[in-house]
């Protein structure tokens, strides 16, 4: 593993968080990884040495990603593993396929999301950016920390689960009373902001659980992109958009490629990152809001994801 340059910052991309860096031996996880800041997370652990398992619905798109980077890095050692983070039948598949398969993983990196969707429902019940962003990683993330704490013992350091998140979290905290908009009217914001705000939640309980087993957690803010995950939006989206934003001037229109965009997910996965259970922007420690960092919510959080995703 690596320790970031202080120069490091908002234009960094994921070519000089790699620089110099051997993963071989690695085994890393990547998420939502048939477009934009996946298929980009993939191709550097790739092109840094590990052996990387595209995790995505749509197996023949990872496919092609895994084809265009070994184009690029022909040593790349990938596989694919079907995976929709809106079926927790699907998650469970995924993984009792990457279980049996015998070998111990070193990164999970929970990048998959959905963003502003229409009010809709995953294939169990949950309403859509809750079931998906959140449920579906955390039910992804529980079932594969034995194998992640067997990747730290074998590899003497610990193992990384880094969850992409966002600034949204900021303006809406989870609402562990009505997560799935059952009482309340839905909101496509508030339900983003509450999934961001779960994937804080989500780290901060992880790093406390997995300390024993060898597993650390990051949460990430990539920045500003743009991807295909913003394919929701209306005009009208954006403008509230630059609203909710309007506390921190001109991020909307400081746009980051997606080099840039996937460093930090790429740098809290192999540098030395200050502690377990930060929440990260910008190859550094960021603040993330009090309402995503409280013990004693990401403790009750975790406890409800465990009733929902097991009931």
């Amino acid at each position: 593993m690596s320790s970031a340059p202080t120069e490091y910052g908002a234009t960094t991309e994921t070519g000089d968080v790699i620089a110099g860096l051997d993963l071989a031996g690695r085994v890393a996880v990547v998420t939502g990884a048939t477009a934009g800041l996946g298929a980009e997370t993939a191709r550097a652990l790739a092109a840094a040495g590990a052996t990387v398992i595209l995790a995505a619905r749509d197996v023949v798109a990872a496919a092609a990603v895994a084809d265009r980077i070994r184009g690029r890095h022909p040593r790349a050692e990938l596989d694919v593993v079907p995976l929709d983070l809106g079926s927790l039948e699907s998650v469970r598949a995924a993984v009792r396929t990457l279980c049996a398969a015998r070998r111990p993983l070193h990164l999970l990196i929970n990048n998959a999301g959905v963003m502003y969707t229409p009010f809709g429902h995953t294939a169990d019940g949950f309403e859509s950016q809750f079931g998906t962003n959140h449920l579906g990683h955390f039910a992804l993330s529980a079932g594969l920390l034995p194998a992640l704490s067997a990747g730290a013992e074998r590899a003497g350091e610990p193992s990384r689960v880094v969850t992409v998140s966002s600034a949204a979290h900021h303006a809406y905290p989870a609402d562990l009373d009505d997560p799935n908009f059952e009482r309340r009217e839905y909101d496509k914001f508030a339900s983003y902001g509450q999934s961001k705000a779960a994937n804080v939640l989500m780290t901060v309980e992880l790093a406390a659980r997995g300390a024993d087993g060898g597993v650390h957690a990051y949460a990430v803010h990539p920045g500003t992109c743009a991807t295909d995950l913003a394919r929701h939006m209306s005009r009208a989206d954006f403008t509230r958009m630059r609203e909710l934003s309007s506390g921190d001037p001109g991020v909307l229109n400081n746009l980051k490629s997606v080099p840039a965009a996937a460093a930090t997910t790429v740098w809290a996965a192999t540098s030395n990152v200050p502690h377990s259970g930060a929440y990260l922007a910008d190859c550094g420690v960021a603040q993330a809001s009090s309402h995503a960092t409280d013990p004693a919510t990401a403790a009750a959080l975790w406890e409800l994801s465990e009733r929902l995703t097991t009931r």
